[in-house]
C-alpha cells in the first residue's frame, strides 16, 4: 500500500479539486483580455473605442495617484488584496474531501464521513440500548463528535461512552486517525413535575 501511484491515487480521492475555482480565475482572465484586445484592435483601425482606448487607459492609470482621492486607490488596493489572497488559498489549500482511508489488506478503502458516523451512532445504540433517533454523531478531519440524549433516570456516563466510541473507531483504522468527543444531554424536567 505504499506504493507512489498507490498514494497518488489516495490523494486523488479524498481531496477535493479546484476545478470551479480554477474556471471562474480563467473566465474572468479571457474576459478582460478579450477586452483589452478589441480595444487594441479598434485603436488599430482607427475606430472608435468601446469604453477606453489603450491611449486612455495609459493615461487614466499614469493620472491615478494624482486625479483620484486616496481613499479610492486604498479601497480598489484592498478589494484587489482580498481577491488574491483568496485565488491564492485556494491554490495551496489542501481542499479535503469528508473522507477518510480505512486500512483493508493491500486495497484502497475511502469511507465517506457520513458512513462512519452512522457506523458509530448504530453500534452505540446497540451497546447502550438508546433509540438511534437519541444519538448524534458527527465526524471530521480529527474527531468524531458523539452527543446522546438518553430519557429521565437513565444513567450513561462520559467516560465509558467514550471508550465504546474510542474502542470502535479504533477497530476501523482509520487514517488519519479519530479522536473522540462525547456528550451526554439530560432533558430538562417540565416546571409542572418540580
Amino acid at each position: 500500500m505504499s506504493t507512489p501511484a498507490f498514494r497518488r491515487v489516495l490523494r486523488r480521492e479524498s481531496h477535493s479539486p479546484r476545478t470551479v475555482a480554477m474556471i471562474i480565475a480563467v473566465v474572468l482572465m479571457i474576459l478582460v483580455l478579450a477586452y483589452l484586445g478589441t480595444e487594441i484592435v479598434l485603436y488599430l483601425l482607427a475606430q472608435p473605442a468601446l469604453l477606453l482606448g489603450p491611449a486612455a487607459q495609459a493615461g487614466f492609470l499614469v493620472g491615478l495617484p494624482t486625479e483620484r482621492p486616496g481613499w479610492i486607490i486604498i479601497l480598489a488596493g484592498i478589494v484587489l488584496g482580498i481577491i488574491g489572497f483568496v485565488f491564492l488559498f485556494l491554490a495551496l489549500a489542501p481542499g479535503r474531501l469528508s473522507k477518510h482511508q480505512m486500512q483493508f489488506g493491500e486495497r484502497a478503502v475511502l469511507v465517506d464521513n457520513g458512513v462512519i458516523a452512522a457506523s458509530v451512532a448504530q453500534h452505540l445504540s446497540e451497546e447502550t440500548g438508546l433509540s438511534r433517533d437519541d444519538i448524534t454523531v458527527g465526524v471530521s478531519h480529527r474527531t468524531v463528535d458523539v452527543t446522546l440524549r438518553p430519557g429521565l433516570g437513565v444513567p450513561l456516563d462520559d467516560a465509558p461512552l467514550k471508550s465504546i466510541v474510542q474502542t470502535e473507531v479504533d477497530s476501523y483504522e482509520l487514517t488519519p486517525s479519530l479522536k473522540p468527543r462525547v456528550r451526554v444531554e439530560r432533558p430538562k424536567q417540565n416546571e409542572d413535575e418540580q
